[in-house]
């Protein structure tokens, strides 16, 4: 394919091993050195375009432009997001499955999910106090499979907590991953989609008792466009598709720490909601979560002097945008107060998606991040006391996903009195 000679093309055969041995940072790297929002590459073995900032995000989400179906890697599905999901429809099908996610993750339920999982941080204070240290990515995991599965009425047995944690954490580990990462990640999506399968199955013949409005309840009896009920693999997908981006906040809540102890002068104002609030999303901005997504082009178009063809790959940079000097004052700095006069754009603000959740590819359980990144702050700096040791608290950009190597370990933890 000919491309116009006004867009760059990053040189090379293939360009996927760059973006392996870069990772999160590969668009925004090409971004500065062509001074261009967009250009083109060979990535996965087709030539592709790859896109960062505001208005590259809104482009993206125009739905009559774009589509999902086809632009997820089939390594991908069959990993962090599962083969049928919601994240690979397009159209009314989409839409359809989307107004399921939506009706369970209303603001009403994410306020619920806060006020759940800051109950379940204070019950760990107790063992903590008895404890030489606590890691707080690995805590964090067991606390949030604990809240998922009582707010979605999935019954958990306390002996299965800390597989069932590590088999989330793969789902996620291996969405950038190549080799043993993603084939741990390929059996644990096999394993949990058997387990909500069989919950499914179980409350569809009552053998299983749940509440009606329940998140397992809900996805148990949904009609699919054509009245039928989901097959009971789709129905484990979407089950697992609301657990697991609950526990995957727990990456969040270590960079949370990791931000309490790198700008402890933000501590003594987390007392009130609103501080709280632009705290987290500062952490969202500033931190690495989700480093791109891809779409197809639906058609052919033609966009700041790029050509799009009908069915190319498209790559959009949340990371980049969440850093672009063009939308940020100062980008590499955390500074959560610039979320008070932050204007609500759909677009220039992106860690998990961008665009109207209603409509479009957002990721519906965004508020519940947000309420649970509160409440957790709020355990951090006004629940608790503690010490952090020391360890190594880089991460990298590279790895994809990434965290602090320590996952953060913290020590000498005592209740707070007040």
């Amino acid at each position: 394919m000919t491309m116009n000679k006004e867009v760059p093309h990053d040189k090379g055969l293939d360009n996927s091993l760059s973006l392996y041995q870069e990772g999160y940072q590969f668009i925004q790297n090409r971004r500065e050195r062509y001074d261009s929002e967009l250009f083109t590459a060979h990535l996965l073995g087709q030539n592709t375009i790859c896109m960062s900032g505001e208005e590259a995000a809104k482009l993206f989400y125009n739905t009559e432009l774009f589509q999902r179906e086809g632009a997820v890697p089939k390594r991908v599905q069959k990993s962090l997001f599962g083969i049928g999901g919601v994240q690979a429809l397009d159209g009314k099908e989409h839409d359809h499955r989307k107004k399921l996610f939506l009706s369970m993750m209303t603001p009403k339920e994410a306020k619920k999910l806060g006020e759940l999982v800051l109950g379940k941080w204070e019950a760990c204070i107790t063992e903590w106090e008895q404890a030489e240290h606590i890691v707080l990515f690995e805590e964090a995991r067991k606390v949030l499979l604990r809240t998922a599965c009582e707010w979605a009425g999935v019954p958990l047995n306390e002996k299965d907590i800390a597989e069932k944690a590590d088999d989330f954490t793969a789902l996620v580990d291996a969405f950038g991953a190549i080799g043993p990462r993603h084939w741990k990640g390929r059996r644990a999506r096999t394993k949990l989609d058997e387990w909500a399968g069989s919950l499914i199955e179980g409350v569809r013949e009552g053998k299983l008792e749940v509440k009606e409005g329940t998140p397992l309840y809900t996805i148990a009896f949904h009609y699919d466009l054509e009245g039928k009920l989901l097959d009971t693999h789709t129905a484990a997908v979407e089950l697992n598709n609301v657990l697991r981006p609950i526990i995957a906040i727990a990456v969040f809540i270590t960079f949370e720490g990791l931000a309490l102890y790198e700008h402890p002068q933000y501590r003594t104002h987390l007392t009130t909601d609103l501080e709280r609030e632009i705290f987290a999303q500062e952490v969202r901005r500033y931190y690495p979560f989700g480093p791109f997504l891809g779409a197809k082009a639906r058609k052919d178009f033609r966009w700041r002097e790029c050509d799009f063809k009908e069915g190319q790959l498209v790559i959009l940079d949340l990371y980049g945008t969440n850093h672009d000097a063009d939308i940020w004052e100062t980008p590499d700095q955390f500074q959560p107060e610039r979320f008070r006069k932050w204007n609500g754009s759909l677009y220039n603000f992106i860690p998990q998606g961008g665009g109207d959740a209603a409509t479009g590819h957002r990721c519906p359980g965004e508020g519940i991040t947000i309420e649970i990144m509160k409440a957790t702050l709020d355990f951090l700096a006004n629940k608790i006391d503690y010490e952090v040791p020391e360890q190594d608290m880089s991460f990298s950009l590279v790895k994809m996903p990434t965290l602090p190597a320590s996952g953060f370990i913290m020590d000498h933890i005592h209740r707070k009195v007040l």
